[in-house]
C-alpha cells in the first residue's frame, strides 16, 4: 500500500472566476454567512456563548452593505460561492471590511488577497482612501493575511491577542480621480 500523495489545493484560474457585488439576501450569498458562523462558533463559542455568532453576523443592517456606500461582494467558480466579502461605511473617507471569507475547501488558493484586492479597488473607487477591519483575536491565519498586505496593525503584535480583543487594522488607499469613480 502506497502513501497517499500530499494534496495540494488547486491553483487559482483567474478566468474561471466571477466576481459578483450582491445584496445581502442573495441565495448566492448563504455559503458565506453559514461557514462564517460555523468558524466563529467553533473559534469563539466558548469564550462569547453559541448564539454571538448568528447575532455578530446579524449586528448590521443589510443596507449598510448595498451602494452606494458599502458593498458585498461573492467570488463564485464553476456556479459555487467559494470567497467573499464586505465593506460599509465607518466614516466620511474610511470603510470597513466585514465578513471576509474563504471557503473551507478552497483556502490557501490565494482567494482572501483576491477578495481584498476586489474590497480595496472598489472601496477606492467609491471615494474611500483608509480601509478600517477587525479580527478576532483565534484567527492567525487572518492576521497574516492583512499583515502581509499592507495593513497596519493598531495593537501591539508582541501581545498575547487573547488580552487584546478584537485586533484592528488600517490601510491607506491611493485615491482615485472624482472623473473615473464608478456612479
Amino acid at each position: 500500500m502506497t502513501a497517499e500523495p500530499h494534496l495540494r489545493p488547486r491553483p487559482l484560474d483567474p478566468a474561471s472566476l466571477v466576481v459578483l457585488s450582491l445584496p445581502m439576501h442573495d441565495p448566492r450569498v448563504r455559503p458565506l454567512l453559514d461557514e462564517l458562523a460555523v468558524e466563529y462558533d467553533t473559534r469563539y463559542g466558548d469564550l462569547f456563548g453559541r448564539t454571538a455568532a448568528a447575532e455578530e453576523l446579524n449586528r448590521y443592517p443589510a443596507a449598510e452593505f448595498e451602494g452606494p456606500h458599502g458593498a458585498l461582494l461573492v467570488i463564485q467558480e464553476d456556479g459555487e460561492s467559494i470567497a467573499g466579502g464586505a465593506f460599509r461605511r465607518y466614516d466620511e473617507t474610511t470603510a470597513e471590511l466585514k465578513r471576509i471569507w474563504t471557503h473551507s475547501a478552497h483556502r490557501r488558493r490565494g482567494l482572501g488577497r483576491l477578495v481584498l484586492a476586489e474590497l480595496e479597488a472598489l472601496a477606492a473607487a467609491r471615494g474611500y482612501t483608509r480601509l478600517y477591519l477587525t479580527t478576532g483575536p483565534r484567527q492567525p491565519e487572518a492576521k497574516h493575511l492583512y499583515l502581509t498586505s499592507g495593513y497596519q496593525a493598531q495593537f501591539d503584535l508582541d501581545a498575547d491577542p487573547e488580552t487584546i480583543g478584537p485586533l484592528a487594522f488600517t490601510k491607506e488607499l491611493a485615491p482615485v480621480p472624482r472623473n473615473s469613480r464608478p456612479d
